[in-house]
C-alpha cells in the first residue's frame, strides 16, 4: 500500500525531469537493512547511466521533486544514488487505522487484472496419485490463490493422462485378468495391477505386445467396448483422484485431459508442415531450431515415423485452446525439473507457430523430494509412496503429538486439530523452500512447533485467538490513531505494511517461499511485541491499539495461511 504510493509518487518525479523515460523499471523495495531506512530504491543510479547524468546529482534533482512530506521523513541519498526513505509514525498509524476499520489488509488489488491460466497437478489415468504429484498440486493451487487474491482471473487446468500407448496395455489386462472385487476396493490399485503384469508380459512375449497394440488401434479407431472400458478407467480415476484432491482442499475450474485435444492434432501437424515450421526426418515430422541456440541440438519430434502424435503435439493443441478459449495474458505449467527442456521447445514451438500470441508463457518447475538417504523419497522396500498413504500418515502423527499435549481435548476435536495440522505440515513444508530445490522429507522437521514450519505459525494464530477468547463478549474498539510508542509495536506495524508488497512478489516470481518467509518473521515480531508490550494488562487507548495489533496480525496470518492453502485452527 504506501510501497506503492512512493513508486508512484517517485515514478511522477522521474518523468518531470525525463518525460519519455519508461519508469516501469523504477521500483522501491524494503530496505533490507533496517537501520538506512524502510524502503529503497536504486533504480534512479542505472536510469542516470542510461542518459549520461551523474547519479548522485539525478538522485537530488529527482529528491526535490518528491512530494512525500506527509508519509516520510526527508529522504537520504545514499552512495552513488540509493534513495532511503523512513515513515512517518503519522503515515504507519494511518494505514493501521484503515486496516483496523476493514478498509483494506495492507494489499491493493490488481487495477488492470490480468487473465492467467494455471496448469498443475496432471496425474495420469490407472495410476495412483503418489507422492511426486503433492508438489505440482500444492504450488500450482497456491499460486492461484495469490492471483486470485490480488484480483487476478485465473483458470486452473488439470491436465490429466487420459490417452496414449499405456491403455492398449490396460485393456488387455482388463479384458483378461481384471479382479472385479479388488477393483471395487481401490480401483486405481487394480489398474496399477493390471498394467504392470502386462507390461512385464510384453517385455516377455511378442504376441502380447502386438495384442495390446491391436487393442490401442481399436480405441484410437473408435471401437465401442474398448471406448467405454476406457471411459470407466477414466471415471473410476477421477473418482480417486477427488477424494485426494478433497483431501488436500485443492479444486480446479477445468479437468481437460489429453483426450479432450485428439481431434485437431492433425490439423496442428497440417498447419506446422504447411508454415515449413515442420518437415520430414526419417519418417517422422520434426521441427529444427537452427536458430535457437540453446535448442539447436534438440529438435521437437510432433508426429511419429507411424503418424500418431505425442507429449508436444498434445501441448501445442492445448495451448491453441487456452489461447483461443480464455485469452490468458500468461499461462503457467507446474511441473518438476526434468521438463525443462520440453517446455522451452514448447514454447519456441508456439512462438513460431502463432507469431504475436501477446502470452508469457512460464514453466514453474521444482525439485524433487528426498528421502533421508538423499535419494528420490520411496518406501523401504523401494516402491512409490501414495499420497493417500502419506496423508494417513499425516494426519496420524499430527493425532498423536495432539493426544500428548492435549489429552483433555474431545477425541473428535483432537482429530480435526490433527487433520489441520498434520496435512497443513506437508503442505507448509514443500512450499516454504526455494521450489527449484530438492528438500528432504523429515517428519520430524516439519511438525515441529519451533522454526519456519506450519506447527509453528498455526501455534501463533492460536495463541492470537487465544486473547480475544479471554476478552469474552467485550467489543473491539477501532483505534482512530496509534501512538506506536515501543520500538516493537513498529516493528510489528511496518511489517504488517509489507504484506501486499510479498503478494505481488510471489505474482512476478511464482515463489510461494516469499510469503512462508514474510509469515514466519510476523509471528517472530508478533511474539516480540507480545512478550514487550502487555496487551490485556495494558488501560485506555494503548490497551485498544494493542488489541488492534493482535487482531491485524491475526487477520493477515489467516489470510496469508489460507492463501497458500492451509486451514487454521483456534486451538491447538
Amino acid at each position: 500500500m504506501i510501497h506503492l504510493a512512493l513508486q508512484e509518487k517517485l515514478q511522477q518525479a522521474v518523468l518531470a525531469l525525463l518525460p519519455d523515460t519508461d519508469v516501469s523499471s523504477v521500483l522501491v523495495r524494503p530496505c533490507p537493512e533496517p537501520k538506512f531506512g524502510d524502503y529503497q530504491t536504486n533504480a534512479l543510479i542505472g536510469l542516470a547511466k542510461r542518459n549520461e547524468l551523474n547519479p548522485r546529482e539525478f538522485a537530488a534533482q529527482v529528491v526535490e521533486q518528491l512530494d512525500i512530506d506527509d508519509c516520510c521523513e526527508p529522504v537520504e541519498i545514499a552512495g552513488p544514488g540509493f534513495l532511503n526513505f523512513r515513515l512517518r509514525i503519522e503515515a504507519l498509524s494511518a494505514a493501521l487505522a484503515g486496516a483496523a476499520k476493514g478498509e483494506h489488509l495492507f494489499y491493493r488489488t490488481a487495477v488492470k487484472p490480468r487473465t492467467v491460466v494455471i496448469d498443475y497437478s496432471s496425474p495420469n489415468v490407472a495410476k495412483p496419485m503418489h507422492v511426486g504429484h503433492i508438489r505440482s498440486t500444492i504450488l500450482g493451487y497456491a499460486l492461484a490463490k495469490v492471483f486470485r487474491l490480488l484480483g487476478h482471473k485465473v483458470v486452473t487446468d488439470n491436465h490429466i493422462g487420459d490417452w496414449g500407448t499405456q491403455f492398449g496395455k490396460l485393456l488387455v489386462g482388463w479384458k483378461e485378468h481384471l479382479n472385479k472385487e479388488a477393483l471395487g476396493r481401490d480401483a486405481l490399485a487394480e489398474m496399477e495391477r493390471l498394467y504392470k503384469l502386462v507390461n512385464a508380459a510384453c517385455d516377455e512375449d511378442e504376441t502380447v505386445l502386438a495384442l495390446a497394440r491391436e487393442e490401442l488401434v481399436k480405441l484410437q479407431d473408435g471401437d465401442a467396448e474398448n471406448l467405454a472400458i476406457w471411459r470407466e478407467m477414466i471415471d473410476l480415476s477421477r473418482h480417486q483422484f477427488d477424494e485426494i484432491y478433497g483431501r488436500l482442499g485443492v479444486k480446479f475450474d477445468e479437468t481437460l485431459g489429453e483426450s479432450f485435444y485428439n481431434d485437431r492434432l492433425k490439423g496442428v501437424v497440417d498447419e506446422l508442415i504447411d508454415q515449413g515450421i515442420a518437415e520430414e526426418s526419417e519418417g517422422a515430422q520434426v521441427v529444427f531450431f537452427n536458430d535457437h541456440k540453446a535448442l539447436k541440438k534438440h529438435p521437437a519430434i510432433v508426429q511419429k515415423s507411424d503418424g500418431a502424435a505425442n507429449y508436444t503435439t498434445t501441448d501445442l493443441a492445448t495451448l491453441e485452446h487456452r489461447q483461443t478459449t480464455w485469452r490468458p495474458s500468461e499461462v503457467i505449467y507446474v511441473t518438476d525439473g526434468r521438463q525443462q527442456l520440453h517446455f522451452q521447445q514448447l514454447f519456441a514451438l508456439y512462438d513460431r507457430w502463432k507469431p504475436g500470441h501477446g502470452m508469457k508463457l512460464n514453466h514453474v518447475w521444482f525439485g524433487a523430494i528426498l528421502g533421508e538417504d538423499g535419494r528420490p523419497f520411496k518406501t523401504r522396500s523401494g516402491e512409490i509412496i501414495r499420497l493417500s498413504g502419506l496423508l494417513d500418515e499425516a494426519e496420524q502423527r499430527a493425532y498423536d503429538a495432539v493426544s500428548k499435549k492435549n489429552p483433555d481435548l474431545p477425541e473428535e476435536e483432537r482429530h480435526d486439530i490433527a487433520r489441520v495440522v498434520g496435512l497443513g505440515a506437508i503442505k507448509y513444508a514443500d512450499l516454504s523452500g526455494n521450489r527449484q530445490s530438492d528438500y528432504v522429507f523429515n517428519w520430524d522437521t516439519m511438525l515441529a512447533l519451533v522454526g519456519n514450519t506450519a506447527p509453528y505459525l498455526l501455534y501463533a494464530f492460536t495463541r492470537i485467538r487465544s486473547i480475544f477468547r479471554k476478552l469474552g463478549g467485550e467489543s473491539l474498539d477501532r483505534p482512530e490513531s496509534f501512538a506506536l510508542g515501543q520500538a516493537e509495536e513498529q516493528v510489528l506495524a511496518k511489517h504488517l505494511l509489507r504484506f501486499g508488497h510479498v503478494l505481488e512478489l510471489v505474482v512476478e516470481e511464482c515463489r510461494p517461499n516469499y510469503l512462508c518467509n514474510y509469515l514466519y518473521e510476523l509471528a517472530g515480531h508478533f511474539g516480540s511485541f507480545y512478550e514487550s508490550c502487555p496487551v490485556l494488562q495494558a488501560e485506555g487507548d494503548t490497551r485498544a491499539q494493542r488489541l488492534a495489533l493482535c487482531n491485524l496480525t491475526g487477520q493477515v496470518l489467516q489470510t496469508g495461511l489460507e492463501t497458500l492453502g492451509l486451514e487454521t485452527t483456534d486451538r491447538m
